[in-house]
């Protein structure tokens, strides 16, 4: 039903963070950081490998940006991302200046892009104190570039965007997705709907198992609703999908809260919507989650996920996880929607 690949491992080097696409001539490329540890950003690096087999092998790694410092966890990149603009591919990824992620910090948003399917990459672009693990670049059906990161304190985070109506020019003032005392929102997938509503689905930081929580966008993402539930439980970095069919598939870590026998996570799980749930504010929705995979190791650490969908319907999927290596490496997934759907009418 889900056949597994290795997309990069490596066993003297801690692999996480994957995203992925599919472009246009039918090539998956998967970037993801490589790094000492979770724990442990020294020595971090973004790195590239493709696949010209739907993700059945996969190239040598290779690296998109420098190391960061041997000794310290200053400059340090973090969490990219990969989108296709239509004119361009975009990688965009926060690098940290001086902290970690759990302290008072400044970050610098990085973009990078091709224009020869990803062949070679421009110098980057910086914008300067963003936020961390931001969202992918996306270009929303009215041609506005939208670019979302997230900041605060740990146990109070807030998500904010910037966008751009001259092809990434000029960014507008920040704006806040979402912000509420209640919560620490963070980690934010925008999916724009057909009728052109925004919905952001974010993962929520106390680690107590909270659903995934979403804020709506009628204007473009210039303003943004109320923080509203959903009835998906213990989310951590939601990655949404539009499959052929129309469903929308998330991919996320399932965080329910501290594991038994864990470093940190030990789940891998989807969920599969419609249009009209993800826009419901009443949590009365219809909704099917799945396991995609579980972590066995004793020192597990997994589940920020990447995904793309074939034109025959197949599915691949991107995750790090440890399981049966000594550090983390990158999985790859593929299945397809029909596989968990047997007809008994």
């Amino acid at each position: 039903m889900i056949n597994k690949y290795t997309v990069c491992r490596d066993d003297n080097k801690y692999h996480a963070w994957p995203d992925l696409l599919l472009t246009k001539k039918g090539k998956l490329i998967c970037i993801f950081t490589e790094v000492e540890h979770h724990g442990d950003r020294r020595n971090s690096r973004i790195m590239l490998t493709e696949s010209c087999d739907r993700g059945r092998s996969w190239s040598k790694k290779k690296p998109l940006t420098d190391y960061s410092h041997p000794n310290t966890c200053d400059g340090y990149f973090n969490n990219s991302r990969i989108s296709d603009l239509g004119d361009r591919l975009a990688i965009v990824c926060d690098r940290i200046v001086n902290g970690t992620e759990r302290e008072a910090r400044v970050s610098n948003i990085y973009i990078w892009y091709s224009y020869d399917d990803g062949e070679s990459w421009t110098e980057p672009q910086i914008l300067y104190d963003r936020g961390i693990v931001p969202d992918k670049l996306q270009r929303l059906s009215s041609g506005r570039l939208l670019l979302s990161a997230h900041n605060g304190p740990r146990d109070a985070l807030s998500q904010y965007l910037w966008y751009s109506d001259d092809d990434g020019k000029s960014w507008s003032d920040r704006i806040t997705v979402a912000s509420d005392k209640r919560y620490s929102l963070c980690e934010v997938s925008i999916y724009e709907c057909s009728d052109k509503t925004l919905v952001a689905f974010m993962r929520e930081n106390s680690f107590k198992g909270i659903e995934c929580l979403k804020t709506i966008s009628y204007d473009g993402g210039e303003s943004w609703s109320e923080v509203y539930g959903t009835n998906i439980p213990g989310v951590h970095r939601p990655v949404i999908t539009k499959l052929c069919t129309g469903t929308l598939m998330m991919t996320y870590r399932f965080m329910h809260g501290k594991c038994r026998n864990a470093w940190l996570a030990q789940n891998i799980f989807m969920a599969f919507f419609d249009e009209e749930t993800a826009k419901n504010t009443e949590k009365q929705t219809c909704t099917s989650i799945i396991s995609l995979d579980y972590d066995r190791s004793s020192l597990s650490d997994c589940g920020y996920t990447g995904a793309v969908q074939f034109d025959d319907g197949e599915i691949y999927v991107v995750s790090y996880i440890v399981d049966d290596a000594p550090k983390a490496q990158i999985r790859g997934y593929s299945f397809f929607e029909s596989d968990f759907v047997i007809d008994n009418h």
